[in-house]
């Protein structure tokens, strides 16, 4: 009564938001059922919205929402970059013999219009004081330009030694782009870029989360790991700059990681996609000098860079797994640091166990983050039923992005083999067509094998009912992780 005496309209007020209320519910409802998704996903989202009231709406706007056909940046500049950039005209039968090498290049083609690049040579890292070393060199001499992108860029030792190189190469007069992401590096102190931005260098955010923007940007993350020297040297991989992949953190051993050192044609590739980057960031049209456009052979590896991401027309490293996973005749090996793949990836890679195919999984013991331990281990009955050989990674935290399929098929990058990976984040990866590759990557997950622990699906079913519990609601989670 007092209420009313003292807000009049009160109830007026109160229809007026409910009905706005329903109407705003009800046009989200039609949104995520005209977008033709997974119906169970499309289920849940509508549970969501009718059951939660106010909280349905605040998760959807947080983590339900599509982004999927949008354009990146103008389909002016996306032509003018992909001209610029263009790899090999031969036919694909000639580039490689394999037939589903094949079938996986003209996949990636059609995916993402990802050229084939010829004449490449590869270094491979697998600890972070050598990639780091060899990186420092390339920034040193650098001549024109460097292109630096991470997800993470942390304000430590390495941290500042790379944003000192940086600072002294814009010194110098050598352009300098620095992409971060904002969510990756969001505990990094504003001080740490300014300093380098004061100096010279370009560095900004992608998709910078603001409290207006919260609600658009917060679910979207640029996952890419790569570098771009002159034209000429490019790196490309899952280490991040952070002291962790050199020294280690809380007294463990430095992360385990995989990160490629690209010389040749294929460099072209991953400026491509900092360009596509940049355009959206700054709405600068980034494009390589003349005189690199006809980039010297400097090995024999065919390659091709598959830049994805949640605006692309279809979920481009998702597919191109599901093609590895399909195309594999003798074996499948697989390095992650988290393991939540869809129905249909967890079904391709049963099918390819129970077929004959030699499938090993290697994930780590421990990993950074105690939710996506207990989530991926909800996944691994199951492929152990299958007849999938699962490896424990003992001796730190494996952070390696790797599926190595047959003899002749490799690919390395930023893509984790997870929900977000696939469907989420912006992520980067070399595809690489070598049988002379393939053997060494064989070779560093054989000495891997050597520090892991084979799980048995006997030992494993006998692991106490909280922990599968646990496991199981966490897997309930594992779109949104």
């Amino acid at each position: 009564m007092v209420l009313a005496e003292l807000f009049p309209y009160a109830h007026i007020v109160y229809d007026i938001l409910m009905v706005l209320y329903v109407i705003t519910i009800v046009s989200v409802i039609i949104i995520v059922i005209g977008e033709n998704r997974n119906p169970l996903k499309s289920l849940a989202w509508v549970a969501v919205l009718v059951l939660l009231p106010v909280a349905g709406l605040v998760l959807y706007l947080f983590f339900g929402r599509s982004l999927r056909s949008r354009h990146l940046i103008p389909r002016k500049d996306w032509m003018k970059l992909v001209h610029a950039h263009s790899g090999s005209r031969e036919h694909i039968e000639s580039l490689v013999p394999d037939i589903c090498s094949q079938h996986q290049m003209r996949l990636a083609e059609a995916l993402v219009e990802a050229p084939c690049y010829t004449g490449n040579n590869i270094d491979i890292y697998t600890d972070g004081k050598s990639k780091f070393e060899a990186l420092k060199h390339d920034i040193e001499t650098a001549q024109d330009y460097i292109l630096l992108q991470y997800y993470i860029f942390e304000n430590d030792a390495i941290g500042h030694e790379i944003s000192n190189l940086l600072i002294k190469k814009a010194q110098q007069g050598i352009h300098v782009h620095v992409i971060y992401d904002h969510i990756g590096s969001y505990t990094i102190n504003a001080a740490f870029f300014h300093r380098m931005r004061r100096a010279g260098v370009e560095a900004y955010p992608f998709l910078k989360v603001t409290f207006t923007t919260i609600a658009a940007r917060l679910n979207w993350r640029n996952h890419r790991k790569m570098v771009v020297i002159d034209g000429k040297v490019g790196y490309i991989g899952g280490m991040n700059i952070a002291d962790r992949y050199v020294t280690g953190e809380k007294g463990k051993q430095p992360w385990r990681d995989t990160h490629i050192r690209i010389t040749g044609e294929a460099v072209k590739g991953l400026f491509f996609s900092f360009a596509v980057d940049w355009d959206f960031m700054q709405h600068k049209l980034l494009t390589m000098p003349q005189q690199e456009t006809n980039t010297p052979a400097t090995g024999n590896n065919t390659m091709q860079i598959v830049a994805s991401g949640p605006t692309d027309k279809w979920n481009a490293m998702a597919f191109v797994v599901q093609k590895a996973i399909s195309m594999a005749r003798k074996s499948l090996y697989i390095q992650t640091p988290y393991f939540l793949p869809n129905d249909a990836q967890l079904k391709a890679l049963q099918v390819a166990a129970l077929s004959g195919v030699d499938v090993r999984l290697m994930i780590p013991r421990d990993t950074d983050s105690v939710i996506l331990k207990y989530a991926t281990r909800s996944y691994l009955k199951e492929c152990l039923l299958a007849g999938i050989k699962i490896y424990f990674y003992e001796s730190t935290m494996m952070h390696s992005k790797a599926i190595i399929v047959d003899d002749n098929f490799v690919t390395v990058g930023s893509t984790n083999f997870d929900f977000r990976s696939f469907e989420h984040n912006f992520e980067c990866n070399a595809l690489i067509y070598n049988q002379d590759f393939n053997r060494r990557m064989k070779e560093i997950f054989a000495a891997d094998q050597r520090c892991c622990t084979r799980i048995i699906l006997s030992e494993w079913k006998r692991r106490n009912q909280f922990a599968k519990a646990f496991e199981s609601i966490l897997r309930l989670l594992a779109p949104i992780l």
